[in-house]
């Protein structure tokens, strides 16, 4: 893979999935790359769980990470849905149709009409945030890529030629191309689109892990009720078990994950739901609280310069509520056609727009396909006993249909193009 990227001076901002994938796909098309992360570690065991579709697993594969992938992720076998009060089963969705190599996959990915081609046979996985952002960062080092921990941007030149990265430590640093994919608070997009409020949802969100003693049954568990839900499935060979907690309220509550919050908040929240879903709650000694808030998909993506350019990836351009699972997801998506499009075009507006023009379609509709979820999880009488009657009837009389409405999302190949 080598083209128009060969020799360029690349600093990424943001060492998380859309940095460090990005600065991986552009380094061995010969880039020469730094990424900036103000953390002085990579993610340790921060942000618990992660989904990695097949849309995402793809990339990971095109990436060379497919082992990688297959050793730290567990293969999910399906989502199933609950009445989070009385604890019923209403629907169980096979995700074994995307597995690795089945013919299934590949025949959901083609019924999904993706003119990129079919990724449905990449793999469905579960895996702990920390082991992906590892094997990231693993792969990114041996492609030659320079990490410089513990520097945080403190803001970014636009008026010169090339774009340059102002350091908080005072130093300057002038690259070809600068990626924002610093997330939501991200000064690359505040230099390209100032400064934009998000707004809260109303809804407050806990992050936490268990341990188990070894649970394999590799399912994703929605446990709804009356304005909150819970999501949990096994991580790390299943012997961790993944829980986010959301509920609907009034109060205002701050943005991001390091937020601590005393579990007995957690356990009384839900207290009225299944002894399964207390089981697990009752076992949590730490947790992490934030408010969601909806950020604008970013009206400008990128700028072109004299002799170089910007752009932003991920989080930073797109945020998403969590209800698809699709973060991790579309910022792969995103730094594989990034670094295909500049290695095509060059650091050029044609090639920065045709970047955009590949993504903005997609990622408006996943945003909304959250926000709808969000809805759907929360629905209050009569409202919710109609819809989990629908998810009963849907779950024993088309299955394949359910599942089917996430075939355009799972199925979609970016590297195939």
């Amino acid at each position: 893979m080598t083209g128009r990227l060969r020799g360029v001076s690349v600093a990424v901002v943001g060492a998380g999935v859309a940095g460090l994938g990005f600065a991986i796909a552009a380094a061995r098309r010969g880039a020469e790359v730094e990424v900036i992360e103000q953390a002085r570690g990579l993610a340790g065991d921060a942000g618990a769980g992660i989904q990695i579709s097949p849309n995402g697993a793809v990339v990971l594969r095109a990436l060379g990470l497919g082992a990688a992938l297959k050793a730290a992720g567990l293969p999910a076998e399906a989502v199933a849905l609950f009445d989070g009060i009385g604890g019923r089963q209403l629907a169980r969705l096979d995700l074994r149709r995307y597995a690795a190599g089945s013919a299934a996959g590949s025949a959901a990915g083609s019924a999904a009409g993706s003119a990129a081609g079919s990724a449905a046979g990449a793999g469905y996985y579960f895996l702990h945030r920390a082991d992906l952002v590892g094997m990231l960062a693993e792969a990114a080092v041996a492609a030659g890529v320079r990490l410089r921990l513990g520097e945080a941007a403190a803001g970014i030149g636009l008026a010169q030629d090339r774009p340059q990265v102002r350091l908080d430590s005072g130093d300057a640093l002038c690259s070809d191309l600068v990626i924002g994919a610093d997330g939501v608070t991200s000064a690359v997009r505040q230099a390209l689109n100032g400064v934009v409020a998000p707004w809260f949802t109303g809804h407050a969100a806990w992050r936490a892990v268990i341990r188990e003693t070894l649970d394999k049954d590799a399912v994703a568990e929605v446990h709804m009720g009356p304005g909150r839900h819970v999501v949990s499935y096994p991580v790390r060979g299943g012997r961790w078990r993944n829980i986010v907690a959301v509920e609907r309220r009034a109060a205002w509550l701050a943005e991001g994950w390091s937020h601590a919050d005393d579990p007995a908040h957690l356990r009384a929240a839900f207290a009225g739901f299944s002894p399964r879903v207390r089981g697990w709650l009752s076992r949590v000694d730490a947790a992490g609280i934030w408010g969601l808030y909806r950020h604008p998909v970013a009206r400008h993506w990128y700028r072109a310069l004299p002799k170089g350019g910007v752009a932003l990836l991920g989080d930073a351009v797109h945020p998403t509520l969590p209800f698809l699972a699709q973060g991790a997801n579309m910022a792969l998506e995103d730094a594989w056609v990034l670094a295909a499009a500049l290695d095509r075009d060059g650091i050029t507006e044609p090639g920065l727009a045709a970047y955009r023009a590949a993504r903005i379609d997609r990622v408006r509709r996943i945003v909304a396909g959250a926000d709808g979820n969000a809805r759907l999880y929360h629905l209050r009488a009569p409202w919710r006993q109609g819809a989990q009657l629908a998810f009963q009837v849907a779950g024993l009389v088309a299955p394949g249909r359910m599942l089917g409405r996430y075939d355009w999302i799972w199925g979609h190949d970016v590297t195939a193009g």
